[in-house]
């Protein structure tokens, strides 16, 4: 009875544990696709500084790394994008490690850290020399895309741009397309285009039309996947042309204009944040396949003081400052000294600086005739050499006067003719929109008398002026005629390197100092 008693409790147990187990199976099995997913986005664009800036009040990438691990903790189905413009301009892209210039390098390692998953070029990144430009690509672990942008190889030939690994080239595409899952199993393709700005002319770049290329890439992708965004590096018009003509792309993510907007064009919402990670976008998206609908909500998120930082990022944020301090440090003091405050934005970006006189523009150009004791008739710079493409604002430190000029030069004192002054400032001003477009100090053009005045007086062509110019534009590489050797250059007078004029930033540095 005893043995017939144990087998009928082993059976009933057996029983109890394949129902059990039945009953898991069951219910596992009942856990069905539900057709609806939720997917976030980080978006960045314009982003040439690593560190913080205002004094570290705004910015910083190991910050925006700690919000970019925060949003993976709420949806594991969340992706992180450049829109353009990050491996230049920047101060430490100038300077020298290991025997060569950085030159974006330190953002390739800060982006590879951070895990981004997209980006593509903004006109900055053709900036570089194409050796510089290759080395990048080939360090990025990240993925690329552009439609329009391609790598030129002889008079008539273009294939794409590459990442070259082991001797194997892996081409960057036109299109890119990103497969998410979440946990129930529902599954969304998303593909994205991207078109660059063709302001940048190279010898080695060809950019195709951006309406053209950017219609081409939307109908590869629109037979292959549920949703299609843009990521795109160009001015808000063509955004908006872009948003126009594909009117069921719901988001194009951007770049260029380096201030915060969000604009919507029909169904499409256009999204841009501020340069140098001050904010960042998020986009959350909840699609719902057996309906085929998106809805969209975007964030626009500040980077500051009060966001944390991701340890490991600011730990090669660390690292690469180190590097730009030990070389700063050979100039000036205290890099890091706060010697100005402004409530009103110092515009350098590069569309202004290049095209109309900006405040800072003004400001350098005042600081040139400041390092002569102001003993000069004005002061001329051009646009060109201010290579901030950003605007300064709040506490200003020493770096960030480096980041306005990172190739220094001195200022040099030239006495010349009233005519060759005139005939230079007719030519800077026919250069708006180009490096040689010059940024002035008491040299303004009169459109009522259609005369150039100096010191509220017409110049007379006879005259001897003492214009105080950066020391590049003597070289005639923007204004050919503007040489020493010109008959009507009377005297060049170059500064010792004890005085401040040697250094053009020293010299802005010393001028905001002393102001109230």
């Amino acid at each position: 009875m005893r043995i017939i008693k144990y087998l009928l409790i082993g059976v009933i147990a057996s029983v109890f544990i394949s129902c059990t187990a039945t009953q898991q199976t069951v219910k596992t099995s009942t856990v069905q696709d539900d057709g609806k997913i939720d997917i976030t986005f980080l978006q960045l664009n314009d982003v040439y500084e690593i560190a913080p800036l205002e004094g570290g009040k705004v910015g910083g990438m190991a910050r925006v790394e700690y919000v970019h691990q925060e949003l993976l903790k709420e949806n594991k189905n969340t992706y992180m994008f450049m829109a353009g413009d990050f491996l230049n301009p920047s101060l430490l892209g100038t300077v020298k490690y290991n025997g060569e210039r950085i030159r974006g390098r330190q953002m390739v390692e800060i982006m590879n850290a951070m895990n981004f998953d997209l980006v593509t070029f903004g006109n900055h990144e053709f900036d570089l020399k194409m050796k510089d430009l290759q080395k990048r690509l080939n360090e990025s672990n990240f993925n690329w895309t552009s439609a329009n942008a391609r790598q030129k190889v002889c008079k008539k030939a273009t294939y794409p741009f590459y990442k070259e690994r082991n001797g194997i080239k892996e081409f960057i595409p036109d299109t890119y397309i990103l497969e998410a899952k979440d946990a129930d199993g529902t599954t969304v393709k998303i593909g994205f285009f991207s078109v660059v700005i063709p302001s940048n002319p190279q010898n080695f770049v060809v950019y195709k039309d951006i309406f053209t290329e950017a219609t081409r890439a939307y109908n590869a992708l629109k037979d292959k996947v549920d949703i299609i965004i843009g990521l795109t590096h160009v001015a808000v018009e063509q955004d908006k042309k872009i948003a126009q003509m594909l009117r069921d792309v719901p988001l194009i993510m951007g770049g260029h204009e380096h201030t915060n907007m969000l604009v919507t064009v029909g169904n499409t919402k256009i999204a841009k944040a501020d340069a140098n990670a001050k904010t960042v976008y998020i986009h959350r998206l909840h699609y719902d396949k057996p309906t085929k609908t998106l809805q969209l909500t975007s964030e626009l998120k500040s980077i500051s003081d009060k966001t944390n930082s991701d340890t490991k990022v600011a730990a090669i944020v660390s690292k690469w400052n180190g590097v730009l301090n030990n070389q700063i440090k050979q100039i000036i003091d205290d890099p890091n000294g706060i010697i100005y405050t402004t409530d009103v934005p110092l515009d350098g970006r590069d569309i202004p600086i290049r095209s109309k006189q900006t405040n800072l523009g003004k400001l350098v150009a005042k600081a040139m005739a400041f390092g002569f004791q102001n003993k000069v008739d004005c002061a001329l710079v051009n646009g060109g050499s201010i290579r901030l493409d950003d605007q300064l604002e709040g506490d200003i430190n020493s770096i960030d006067i480096f980041r306005v000029l990172p190739f220094g030069g001195s200022i040099v004192k030239v006495q010349l003719k009233g005519s060759l002054l005139t005939e230079v400032l007719d030519y800077g001003e026919s250069k708006a929109g180009k490096g040689a477009y010059l940024q002035r100090y008491n040299a303004d053009f009169d459109t009522a008398t259609q005369q150039w005045k100096v010191d509220g007086k017409p110049i007379d062509s006879e005259k001897i002026y003492t214009v105080a110019f950066s020391d590049y534009l003597l070289k005639g590489y923007d204004i050919p005629f503007l040489k020493p050797d010109n008959k009507d250059v009377v005297n060049v007078y170059y500064p010792a390197k004890d005085e401040m004029g040697y250094d053009i930033r020293k010299a802005i540095i010393s001028y905001l100092k002393q102001l109230p």
